[in-house]
């Protein structure tokens, strides 16, 4: 039997490009879905976003159990997790975007803007650089595209999976025992994120 692939769907993912993005990489049994039920049976979670820090949340925990049920399969079951982009950032300790939000709290940190300085373009939109800190399972020193203009600040240097280089370095990928967040887009990086998500379907942390 296939393992089962829950892409939540809270109101504010780009949802079919992630789809058909774990589908090219191999996964044959993904569920959008925004059943609490099917994300506590499931054998992966992948938790999209796009948008602002303060409404993703809000579409998260608006459904009602959904963040109990991360909690209980991601904390206590260990099940394989996925944040991409402003679903990243939700792992955060909270967001300053529209004033401050509690994030989920799993990986230390505050999401804070990216400060337009000299001639720095925010948000950071288009390819750049993924530089990995060490060896990871999932996600490798390449080329990805991203889209944002807010950024991961994390308490804990030993959380940050990858750097991109944007005025400063930036946080491309977090990491935390089962837990892994890109703020790349793996569905929009072509080769290089088809490689990221087929590296993930198959991760056993």
């Amino acid at each position: 039997m296939a393992e089962s692939i829950a892409l939540i769907d809270y109101g504010a993912g780009n949802l079919q490009s992630v789809r058909n993005a774990l589908k090219a990489a191999g996964a044959t049994d993904v569920a959008v879905t925004a059943d609490p039920d099917v994300v506590a049976r499931a054998g992966r979670i992948v938790l999209p976003g796009v948008g602002a820090f303060a409404h993703c949340m809000e579409g998260v925990s608006g459904i009602d159990g959904m963040v109990e049920a991360l909690e209980q399969r991601v904390r206590r079951d260990a099940a394989p997790f996925l944040g991409i982009c402003v679903g990243m950032q939700l792992l955060a300790d909270e967001g300053v975007e529209h004033g401050s939000t509690k994030g989920l709290g799993w990986i230390g940190g505050t999401v804070r803007a990216i400060e337009a300085v000299s001639d720095l373009k925010v948000p950071h939109m288009g390819w750049n650089d993924v530089s990995v800190k060490g060896t990871h399972p999932v996600v490798r020193t390449g080329i990805a595209y991203f889209l944002h203009g807010y950024h991961f600040d994390a308490i804990d240097p030993a959380h940050v999976l990858a750097t991109t280089d944007h005025g400063g370095p930036r946080v491309a990928a977090v990491a935390k025992d089962n837990i892994l967040g890109v703020q790349f887009h793996p569905e929009k990086s072509q080769a290089y994120g088809i490689a990221t998500l087929a590296r993930f379907l198959e991760w056993r942390p």
